[in-house]
């Protein structure tokens, strides 16, 4: 693996911050630790996303509250009134840096419901395609319950899978795995690199100990290097608790490595081919389908006809002139799909009432058929 590449490469780097580095003993933001990162982030080629804690931690104190919230209503108060401050403070440093910030409040169905995954999807894109920094966080204001991450290591590996991340940095209060716990074993082993998660690992990860900020552990950071890295993205956890907590990572600062098995986009594909539940079908003609075969994105002018009922983010199978080629998630509902059929982008304010999500089907959001998959 070359950590170096993955640091400065040009696909977007994905960087989690836990609520323990973020915010000092007196429950402030430590602001110059935040300064300290975004001045190392800055010059990186590629996108950066941040994925940030700290919200319920910065809400207690103005609200009187000590130690962590035990009862729903105070967290979501919390949360709040805490996650103004942390959006503005990130916001002013990245200014400071010549970027533009923006917020995002994720709940877990905003990354199960299709629909909505693509929304979110395209405004991650949009975002970093005009270099703006994203600064994640879960809506903790009206996530409860059985429909929440529960922790920001998941957030940040769906994240990561969002936005086909080269790179997943998981900056926490500890350096890396241990074979123990480093706390009571003084000879425990920190473990460089990790090239498969398998029941082993996943048994060492009592090793840190709990926070009075955070809600993760080292069992949420091993399910999120599982999530990320099935999604073909390799992740580095190490310790934030340097005052530049970028320093020394091209190095080899102590950290653990856990090994992605393929490319981002390949693993979508791949779990894009195995999906079989159908909502309806697309008709091309045989321009449209070539363009598909040279890797193009499916446009509205090259639709011939478009057959079922289905929501926007619908899985629907792709037919040319010869038959079955493919399948993917549709960008729209099959009347805006019907409303736009053969047109070209610039009719689409005129037939929608609004401009339009883009392609009909995104190319990341397709896969073609072998010639032994193809269905009847």
């Amino acid at each position: 693996m070359n950590e170096q590449a993955l640091l400065h490469g040009d696909r977007p780097l994905v960087v989690k911050i836990g609520s323990s580095i973020l915010i000092d003993d007196a429950g402030r933001a430590r602001r110059d630790w935040m300064a300290a990162l975004v001045g190392a982030l800055t010059g990186r080629p590629g996108p950066v996303v941040v994925v940030s804690s700290g919200a319920i931690g910065l809400g207690r104190r103005p609200l009187g509250l000590t130690g962590r919230p035990t009862s729903l209503a105070d967290a979501q108060a919390a949360a709040a009134v805490g996650q103004i401050e942390l959006a503005r403070t990130w916001a002013d440093l990245w200014s400071a840096g010549g970027r533009t910030a923006a917020q995002v409040l994720l709940t877990l169905g905003d990354l199960e419901d299709r629909g909505r995954y693509l929304n979110a999807r395209n405004t991650f894109e949009t975002l970093l395609e005009r270099g703006v920094v994203p600064i994640v966080n879960e809506n903790d204001t009206v996530a409860t319950g059985e429909i929440r991450f529960g922790d920001n290591d998941r957030l940040a590996a769906r994240t990561a899978q969002l936005v086909g991340a080269e790179l997943l940095v998981l900056l926490s209060d500890v350096d890396g795995l241990y074979d123990a716990d480093p706390g009571t074993t003084p000879h425990a082993r920190r473990i460089p690199f990790v090239e498969h998660i398998d029941a082993e690992i996943e048994a060492l990860a009592g090793t840190a100990a709990s926070t009075g900020f955070g809600t993760g552990g080292m069992v949420t950071k091993i399910e999120a290097a599982k999530i990320a890295t099935a999604a073909g993205c390799p992740v580095l956890l190490t310790s934030g608790r340097h005052d530049e907590p970028f320093d020394g990572l091209d190095e080899g600062r102590r950290g653990t490595w856990f090994a992605a098995r393929q490319r981002p986009l390949a693993a979508r594909k791949q779990w894009l081919r195995g999906l079989q539940q159908h909502e309806g079908r697309l008709t091309l003609d045989a321009g449209a389908a070539g363009a598909l075969k040279r890797g193009a994105s499916l446009l509205a002018r090259g639709l011939v006809d478009v057959d079922g009922d289905f929501p926007r983010g619908a899985l629907v199978r792709l037919d040319g002139p010869d038959g079955a080629i493919g399948q993917g998630l549709s960008g729209y509902a099959s009347d805006d799909v019907r409303a736009i059929r053969g047109a070209h982008s610039e009719r689409f304010h005129a037939l929608l009432g609004y401009s339009g999500r883009g392609p009909v089907i995104h190319r990341d959001d397709l896969v073609l058929f072998e010639p032994d998959e193809m269905p009847p």
